[in-house]
């Protein structure tokens, strides 16, 4: 059974959105339960601070020894912090993925964005949880 915070937001292709300290702006990751259909993450690539995605646009990649899937942007925004640990550190996102496994800092476009997205029972129930 994958691990599922009630205070997050989760999107279909298994992204979460994290409130940071300032209120526009959120952590993006991917849950636990995609790290753990991904397996043993080697490699994540992430954009530069400043970048612009719209809502779904592809913001990276991330390779595990078995898969390389596409990361999509839950929301509107500009790219405000990349989590560099993860240059070196890829696993982070198995061991942690809600913590120091995220991915990247975003200030949101527009905050009611968050309106399309998915509550923690939602997110339970689409997984068969």
């Amino acid at each position: 059974m994958s691990e599922i915070p009630q205070d997050l937001l989760y999107t279909e292709d298994h992204e979460y959105l994290k409130p940071a300290d300032d209120p526009s702006v959120v952590y993006v990751g991917i849950t636990d339960y995609a790290q753990g259909e991904l397996g043993d993450i080697v490699y994540v690539e992430l954009p530069k601070v400043g970048a612009s995605y719209g809502r779904h646009d592809v913001f990276g990649t991330i390779e595990a020894v078995k898969a390389v899937s596409e990361l999509f942007c839950p929301a509107a925004g500009e790219v405000v912090e990349v989590n560099t640990r993860l240059d070196q550190e890829p696993a982070l996102v198995n061991s942690a993925p809600y913590g120091d496994g995220w991915m990247i800092k975003l200030r949101l476009k527009n905050p009611s964005d968050r309106n399309g997205l998915m509550d923690a029972g939602a997110y339970k129930a689409k997984l068969g949880e």
